[in-house]
């Protein structure tokens, strides 16, 4: 294969930062051709998309792939309720129009929770890499049951930028969160996490299935 293609249908823009993380677990199953990556921009789509089943249409009219990742935060669903709700409307668009392979993306609670293991990336988001300020991650174990990753990750970011005031009220704290993955360069410390495990399976199966390694 000379190239591997894949587009991310994420929840929302700050998903974007889910790319990275991809295209390691791709590399770890053999993948070793150039990957090229894309996220589905729908923002500028007129009329918006709203259902899943119209935003995964839109997805492969405007970015076709050889692989497409549907992400859904589980939120205060299950795994496997969110992934029946990906599965159904796979289904019904495959009942109008061909698709490529496809795969689920469904962190518990939401994506966010996949970035709190790597102290370093996290200052170097931060702007502040040098820093010494006190970064206490959540114990692993704990991570899919945090009520709010989103805001424990965003705190972690504040306080790691070692900023106050005027400076810190200026800070990009979103802007600072996507850039993490952009700083991690191994991901198997999310291993043993149920959702991140699920993840890889699929990303597995997907490459064996479709001999791209």
């Amino acid at each position: 294969m000379r190239e591997l293609s894949y587009t991310a249908l994420t929840d929302g823009t700050s998903d974007q930062a889910l790319l990275p993380l991809l295209t390691w677990l791709l590399r770890q199953h053999r993948v070793n051709c150039p990957i090229q990556s894309q996220w589905a921009d729908l923002c500028r789509v007129t009329p918006k998309p709203r259902r899943l089943v119209e935003r995964i249409k839109s997805s492969l009219d405007l970015y076709p792939c050889d692989l497409l990742f549907i992400h859904r935060d589980a939120e205060r669903e299950s795994h496997e309720q969110r992934k029946t709700e990906i599965l159904d409307a796979v289904n019904e668009v495959c009942a109008e129009m061909q698709m490529p392979p496809r795969v689920c993306v469904i962190p518990v609670r939401m994506q966010e929770s996949w970035l709190l293991f790597d102290t370093q990336a996290i200052r170097r988001a931060a702007q502040n890499p040098n820093g010494r300020e006190q970064i206490d991650l959540p114990p692993k174990h704990s991570i899919e049951t945090l009520h709010n990753p989103k805001e424990v990750l965003h705190d972690l970011i504040k306080r790691a930028s070692g900023k106050t005031g005027r400076r810190l009220e200026q800070l990009s704290v979103r802007a600072c969160a996507r850039r993490i993955t952009e700083y991690i360069e191994d991901y198997s410390p999310l291993r043993g996490l149920s959702a991140f495990d699920a993840l890889e399976q699929e990303i597995k199966e997907a490459v064996n299935n479709n001999q791209w390694s």
